[in-house]
């Protein structure tokens, strides 16, 4: 598919033919389209995006839900939602490069319905299984149902339960109680008698639910300005504790970023990271696109950036910054790649192992080249001088951390919940 002497073998690589096609890509004033996309297609097929597979009745609370964990609007996730079979659709976030895709199961408990066709698709598709019930509907037979059947095919899934609508049981006049209390066992008594009663009845429904994989309850209560609840996002800490403790796919790490990812700008540029990464990622593990894949992803990532941040990514851009980054950076990016063709050399192992080493690598370095992007285009949004310590400091404290990141989903995204 590619060719010339920069990559005839990994281990024959020119040192310099890596940093040049990076300068290249990153000079253009617009990434060559056809090549990325063969490398992002490229990328889907090795690394497929995690997928939530959220389970309820209609008004459930299901988009609340996906609002809550994301921080997009009720109007963004109403218009990004796209069909996937007659009964079934998706939610991709980010939409442009995704690091988490929500599957919605629509029609439970409606008449005529046969879900089983929707129902196996979900199962085949899921790494996670979120289950969603509105604690003052107690008719939840066919959720119920569903919930059964999947765990007698998959006993060893584990499963997160979502009960939510909690202020529709408060007698009149309460607030939410804190500390939030739901997460001790037994119900405190200060839980209002109706609502312990509602809650206690679903959860022993499904005391008997096939397998032993542990299930996770959790009550949540995601209101509205105009319902004058505080706070909105009532028992989403407990929800992403759930969700943590039985997914390893660090998916609040992807959506959110660490505590150092603060404002708009920074958490919507990290989601843009993650699935740029996450896509070097893939398109690092295919042989032969890498070298050049992984820097045409890196150059529309920083691309991307800048017009997030209003600025335009210019040929004296890409001087700036990959002279601040300095050679040394330059080596490190270059290393890894002749890493990985030293790795293929291995007998018997060799090839497994090129193939991961190229996917941590390319998604590890570009997780870093995004997060020191960040921190370059910031500072000249704010009209401040770029410190080529600071910047580097960055890019090396991100290398880790993006290198765990892709570990984790290359070794548990293929998996099933």
């Amino acid at each position: 598919m590619v060719q010339g002497a920069a990559v005839k073998d990994g281990n024959g690589a020119d040192k310099r033919s890596y940093w040049r096609r990076l300068r290249a890509a990153l000079s253009a004033p617009k990434v060559a389209d056809e090549a990325l996309e063969d490398s992002l297609e490229a990328a889907r097929a090795r690394m497929p995006v995690p997928v939530v597979w959220l389970l309820g009745k209609t008004q459930a609370g299901k988009t609340s839900i996906i609002r809550a964990l994301t921080g997009s609007s009720a109007a963004e996730i109403g218009n990004g939602f796209q069909p996937c079979t007659r009964h079934a659709r998706f939610y991709d976030f980010p939409i442009e490069m995704p690091v988490v895709r929500f599957l919605d199961t629509r029609g439970l408990g409606e008449v005529a319905y046969d879900p089983d066709a929707d129902i196996r698709f979900g199962e085949s598709q899921a790494h996670l299984l979120l289950a969603v019930m509105k604690v003052a509907d107690p008719r939840q037979e066919a959720v119920i149902e569903v919930l059964r059947a999947a765990r007698r095919r998959h006993p060893e899934w584990p499963l997160v339960i979502a009960q939510t609508g909690l202020h529709e049981l408060y007698p009149p006049g309460l607030e939410h109680q804190q500390p939030y209390p739901y997460e001790q066992e037994p119900l405190p008594d200060l839980v209002p008698t109706n609502l312990r009663r509602a809650l206690l009845a679903q959860r022993q429904s499904l005391a008997d639910l096939p397998g032993a994989a542990p299930v996770h309850w959790v009550a949540i209560d995601l209101t509205l300005p105009e319902d004058e609840l505080s706070p909105a996002d009532y028992g989403l800490e407990a929800l992403w504790r759930a969700i943590e403790a039985v997914s390893p796919l660090s998916l609040r790490a992807s959506i959110q970023g660490d505590e150092g990812v603060r404002g708009v700008y920074a958490r919507s540029a990290h989601q843009h990271i993650v699935g740029y990464a996450l896509a070097a990622a893939g398109t690092g593990a295919v042989p032969f696109v890498d070298f050049f894949g992984v820097a045409a992803v890196q150059a529309k990532l920083l691309h991307s950036l800048a017009a997030l941040y209003g600025q335009r990514w210019e040929r004296r851009t890409t001087s700036e910054f990959l002279g601040l980054l300095g050679a040394g950076v330059a080596t490190d990016l270059v290393a890894r790649w002749l890493g990985r063709g030293v790795a293929k050399l291995l007998p018997v192992w060799g090839q497994t192992l090129g193939v991961v080493w190229g996917a941590s690598s390319g998604g590890a370095t570009t997780y870093a080249l995004g997060k020191a992007g960040v921190y370059f285009l910031a500072r000249r949004q704010s009209g401040l001088n770029v410190e080529a310590q600071a910047l580097r400091q960055v890019y090396a404290e991100s290398l880790s951390r993006g290198a765990r990141l892709v570990q984790a989903r290359l070794s548990n995204t293929r998996e099933g919940p």
